[in-house]
C-alpha cells in the first residue's frame, strides 16, 4: 500500500458537485460511484448552498479535494459567480475546479479559463461516455497529479 493510498483511508475524501439538474446529478453520482468508490460525492443544487457548505468545511478543516461545477446554474453568470467566489477565497482557491457544461461555446470556455478553472469538460450525452469521462478524470486528477493540501 502506497503512502498516498494509506493517507486516503484515514478520512474519506470528498468531491463537491455543484449541479442544478437532478437528472444530471443522478448520472454524475452513479459514474463517480463506479469510478471513485472510495470517495464521497457531495451534491449541492444551488450556488448559495455550495458556498455555505464550503464555509462549514472550512470550520472542520475538511475541504473537498475537487469541485465539479456546472457552468449553467441555471445561467452562466451564476456559475461564473461561484467560480470567482471560490477562486478569490484564500482557503478555497487551491481546490481544483473542473467546469462541467453542455456548452461548447468558445466564449463559455474562454471566460471559464480566464476565471481560473482548472479544466473544462463538455458533459457527455450517454452514460457509457460518462463512465469513460469520469474514468479519465479519475486517472488524471486522482492518480497522476499531486494536489495541494487545502484546509
Amino acid at each position: 500500500m502506497s503512502y498516498k493510498t494509506a493517507t486516503r483511508n484515514v478520512r474519506k475524501d470528498t468531491i463537491l458537485v455543484i449541479e442544478d439538474n437532478t437528472d444530471q446529478w443522478f448520472i454524475i453520482r452513479w459514474a463517480l460511484q463506479q469510478q471513485f468508490p472510495e470517495v464521497e460525492a457531495i451534491w449541492m443544487q444551488e450556488a448559495s448552498e455550495a458556498l455555505v457548505y464550503l464555509e462549514s468545511c472550512e470550520k472542520t478543516h475538511s475541504l473537498p479535494k475537487l469541485i465539479l461545477l456546472d457552468l449553467y446554474l441555471p445561467n452562466r453568470q451564476e456559475g461564473w459567480h461561484v467560480l470567482e467566489t471560490i477562486k478569490n477565497n484564500r482557503l478555497y482557491r487551491d481546490i481544483p475546479v473542473i467546469m462541467l457544461s453542455q456548452s461548447t461555446d468558445r466564449e463559455d470556455i474562454e471566460e471559464s479559463y480566464s476565471l481560473r478553472i482548472n479544466s473544462y469538460i463538455v458533459k457527455p450525452t450517454h452514460y457509457q461516455k460518462w463512465l469513460e469521462c469520469i474514468g479519465s478524470f479519475r486517472h488524471y486528477w486522482w492518480d497522476a497529479v499531486t494536489l495541494p493540501k487545502c484546509g
